[in-house]
Formats: structure tokens, sequence, C-alpha cells
């Protein structure tokens, strides 16, 4: 099951959802990160930091589990 992590906003940015989901510790790490293990976006390989992600998206992070962003 995904976990739910809520955002504020209209939406929030790859590199921030990760620190928000407690998978990395600071916004820094983001993009070493990003480099080192594959995340998906809605079933797509994604690499950018800057992604936009709104409300239903699914993020999965093999290793890390499955989230699910809610506003």
């Amino acid at each position: 099951m995904a976990k739910p992590v809520k955002i504020e906003t209209e939406y929030i940015t790859l590199g921030q959802f990760l620190k928000l989901a407690d998978v990395i510790q600071t916004g820094g790490m983001a993009k070493w990160f990003l480099g080192e293990y594959a995340i998906f976006v809605n079933s797509e390989l994604e690499n950018r930091r800057g992604r936009k992600l709104k409300a239903g998206d699914v993020i999965d992070i093999p290793e890390f589990g499955t989230f699910v962003v809610k506003n």
C-alpha cells in the first residue's frame, strides 16, 4: 500500500518531495539520490529533481517504498 505524503501547495518538486517523505535528510542530497537510485513517477523513470508532482501522483522508489501525493 502506498504511503500518503500530504502537501499544502498545488505542486511540489521531486527534490522537495524526497525530503518531505523522509527519504533523504537534506534537500542538497536530492541530486545525489536521483543519480544513485531509480525513481518512478506514475510508472515512468524520472531523474529530474525539479519534476513537479501534483496530488494523485504515485512515486515508487524500490528499496524505500511507494508513496502517493495528497493535498
